[in-house]
């Protein structure tokens, strides 16, 4: 079922060798394919709300694409995380990646027969490569010990920088090619993604074996096998706690940075910028999101998991005051703005997925972090459909303004947890 031998098993459970060199391997690998997963990702976040509002002639509903994809993610993380859980993180995330690539070519077709229906459940299933893109880098911390988890989760970030930043800044370039073969130009960035998506699936299908997950766990049954000792109870208690604190912090940032985000491009577009400062703006966004992981993992490691998620919260609460206060046409201060909304981000999804890693063990680990990544997809989803309602209500200003307050709920949740474990 999982592709590996017991006799190969065995290997790596007598080897500590062995391990650290399939740790690094793993980590390679699932970098490799971050790189196309951020391409994939990045069509939706840059243009999916200016299609709608295309299509649907309002601003009302631009924040709609953000909420479908975002919403598709969550049935896909449920999935993603049940189907590594049973076959693996190679089957699993492989899957995934594949099947956003199928939304990503109903994007495509939608556009160009201009059927609404089509590209709200196109939107639904390419969110599968969002979900998977994010499931990803737990496949990076399944053989880190604890004091490497936070810089695992990091280095597979860093390597989606690359294809998150290229993928806004090549708007123009796929657009023009879209348009050249009779495609609507907005759904350019949508070949893109499917290509990436695709791509991405086939690097994990073919590279990733062993699979480091199913070594995980037989590693995990052998030590409890060989230590009649080990006790569950007082772990468990700490474990729930952990994941309850992790999921907020995930959960809490999601919901400020997608509703920010999805009305950007479109309020830029009200201030007369073109799409190409609008890629540039969220290529920035989207690299403040991914690059400085590499740091922000070390800082997880070195400082602690709560210290971090009380500055994510502070970050973004200056990145919703700089957005709502700037002048619509300064392009200077929407970068700072959205490169802060962006590192915020990275803070609290870093030092929440590090927390949600301490807090299981290989056996129930990615049926938890597919649970957890439901929870995190359906608050980016609340927040995408919400964003353009209090947009079209009142206006970008206030958003911003809303989210920046929402943002330091943070802190008083991480209080609670560092007070629960005195």
């Amino acid at each position: 079922m999982f592709d590996v031998q017991s006799d190969q098993l065995q290997s790596y459970i007598d080897s500590a060798d062995k391990q650290k060199s399939l740790y690094k391997r793993t980590l390679f690998i699932v970098s490799i394919s971050q790189i196309f997963g951020g391409a994939g990702l990045a069509a939706g976040v840059t243009v999916g709300a200016l299609l709608a509002q295309q299509m649907l002639g309002t601003d009302a509903f631009a924040g709609l694409p953000t909420a479908l994809f975002t919403l598709g993610s969550a049935g896909a993380a449920l999935f993603v995380g049940r189907f590594s859980q049973r076959y693996g993180r190679r089957i699993g995330l492989t899957a995934g990646f594949i099947i956003g690539g199928i939304g990503a070519i109903g994007v495509i077709v939608s556009a160009i027969i201009n059927s609404i229906i089509l590209l709200f459940i196109s939107l639904l299933i390419y969110g599968a490569g969002t979900a998977t893109n994010l499931q990803a880098r737990y496949a990076g911390t399944d053989l880190a010990n604890n004091k490497q988890r936070a810089t695992a989760i990091s280095i597979t970030m860093v390597f989606t920088t690359f294809g998150a930043v290229a993928g806004p800044n090549l708007v123009n370039v796929m657009g023009n090619f879209a348009f050249s073969i009779g495609i609507p130009s907005l759904a350019g960035p949508f070949i893109l993604a499917a290509a990436a998506y695709i791509l991405a699936g086939l690097v994990l299908f073919i590279m990733l074996r062993p699979d480091p997950l199913v070594i995980a766990r037989s590693i995990e049954a052998n030590q409890k096998s060989n230590d009649t000792r080990a006790s569950t109870t007082r772990e468990y208690t700490e474990d729930k706690r952990g994941i309850i604190v992790g999921a907020a912090i995930m959960v809490l940032t999601q919901i400020v940075m997608v509703a920010i985000m999805t009305m950007t491009p479109v309020h830029m577009r009200h201030h007369g910028h073109d799409l190409g400062a609008v890629g540039l703006v969220i290529g920035f966004h989207i690299g403040a999101m991914y690059l400085p992981s590499l740091i922000t993992g070390i800082l997880v490691d070195k400082f602690g998991r709560i210290v971090m998620a009380i500055i994510s919260g502070i970050t973004l609460l200056v990145a919703g005051l700089i957005s709502a206060f700037a002048p619509g046409d300064s392009m200077i201060l929407l970068v700072i703005a959205l490169s802060l909304l962006g590192l915020g981000w990275n803070f609290g999804l870093i030092s929440g997925t590090a927390l949600i890693v301490d807090s299981t063990e290989p056996s129930t680990r990615a049926k938890t972090q597919g649970t957890v990544d439901v929870l995190i997809a359906l608050s980016g989803a609340a927040g995408g459909a919400l964003s353009g309602m209090i947009v079209a209500g009142s206006s970008y200003s206030t958003l911003s303004l809303v989210g920046g307050i929402l943002s330091i709920v943070l802190i008083p949740v991480v209080i609670w947890a560092r007070q629960s474990k005195k």
